[in-house]
């Protein structure tokens, strides 16, 4: 235990633990994406249903679920600290800065980016996760099973022109979050080099586009086919 409190003291060890939980909530967003996507099958919501039924009962996703929990505040906790040090380290701004020329705007704006992020995680957790746990959901039979109609639930939910918004907005700040911490976490982990820093900042790049465009898709989709 005392090799994590070390980490979590050293300016090194949390920048290891910033990327090592930013990766696995890089692979946390594809699989999550994967299953969120089923929103768009034209069959009622079945597959969706079964998705959430199977992801909600499974004792090595619930297992998993909360080790995700886990990783996000800790992500969130030691970008907190990062953010604190330097600034005590740092307490009055140059006079004549040039942050423009030497670093990109997603890269100077890391905390702002991750405090909308985690207002984003809070209310999709109330309005979802928080709401099905609770007993929010009618029940529905397929194939036998009774589960809760989550799709129903998500349908509704994107009705509303506020909420698609919402989510479209915070898809947008997720995209370029990613923008950056994407490559970074690779070089944070020693993992750069000439030979292919080329193709992990443009993998990087295209991670940050596309997926946050596959999840703002899903709300814009139901919300125009709830006006019909």
């Amino acid at each position: 235990m005392n090799w994590f409190l070390n980490a979590l003291t050293s300016g090194i060890g949390r920048k290891i633990i910033m990327s090592l939980t930013g990766l696995f909530l890089i692979l946390f967003l594809v699989v999550h994406l994967a299953g969120n996507l089923q929103l768009l099958k034209d069959d009622g919501g079945e597959s969706f249903n079964v998705y959430s039924h199977f992801m909600a009962n499974n004792p090595l996703i619930q297992l998993i679920s909360k080790g995700n929990f886990f990783f996000i505040l800790l992500h969130i906790f030691v970008s907190l600290t990062l953010v604190i040090k330097n600034r005590r380290a740092r307490p009055v701004g140059y006079k004549v800065s040039s942050k423009s020329a030497n670093s990109s705007w997603p890269s100077r704006s890391m905390a702002i980016l991750g405090t909308l992020i985690l207002i984003f995680i809070v209310m999709h957790l109330y309005g979802f996760w928080f709401q099905f746990k609770n007993g929010a959901l009618a029940d529905i039979e397929i194939d036998g099973v009774v589960m809760g109609n989550g799709y129903a639930w998500v349908v509704a939910a994107y009705a509303n022109p506020g909420i698609t918004v919402f989510y479209v907005i915070s898809m947008a700040v997720l995209g370029f979050h990613l923008w950056h911490g994407f490559a970074s976490a690779f070089q944070s982990l020693g993992l750069n080099h000439a030979k292919y820093n080329g193709f992990i900042t443009g993998l990087g790049k295209l991670y940050a586009v596309s997926v946050p465009v596959l999840y703002a898709i899903i709300p814009i989709v139901l919300y125009i086919k709830s006006l019909s």
